[in-house]
């Protein structure tokens, strides 16, 4: 559900979390094979074979999800970008966490506003702005 896809995301460097979530996302690329999981999921191929290929396009989490939705083991796309907010915004609360100290703390080049806004689904978030805000929730979190 990406969110779980490291035991420990705190422990982890911002790029590997992010290996960790393409690492899922291949598992079920191979599963199915390419161009079905383009097809079905509704992702461009050349990603999806990109991501098969082991190389690290940019992609959003939303197109993610829906192709972690396309295995058994994981809920319908809506169902998982949902959870992965709601488990964002659960760890910011644990850890008093507000917008602006997150961009502040993560090198991404956002300001509180923008991550706000990929935080609620305004605004599409990469792989690579997910894994430096997650990460950060947790470190936060681990103190």
């Amino acid at each position: 559900m990406l969110y779980d896809a490291a035991d420990d995301p705190a422990t982890l460097s911002t790029t590997e979390l992010r290996t960790a979530y393409e690492t899922q996302i291949r598992t079920v690329v191979d599963e199915v094979g390419v161009q079905t999981a383009a097809a079905d999921a509704g992702v461009d191929e050349a990603v999806v074979s990109t991501v098969a290929d082991g190389d690290a396009p940019e992609m959003n989490v939303e197109d993610a999800a829906a192709l972690l939705a396309l295995s058994d083991d994981y809920p319908d796309r809506e169902a998982i970008v949902l959870e992965l907010r709601d488990h964002l915004l659960m760890g910011m609360t644990t850890g008093v966490l507000d917008v602006d100290t997150i961009a502040s703390n993560v090198e991404l080049d956002l300001s509180g506003q923008e991550i706000q806004q990929v935080l609620e689904g305004r605004s599409p978030m990469t792989l690579a702005q997910l894994a430096a805000i997650h990460r950060y929730i947790a470190e936060r979190n681990d103190r």
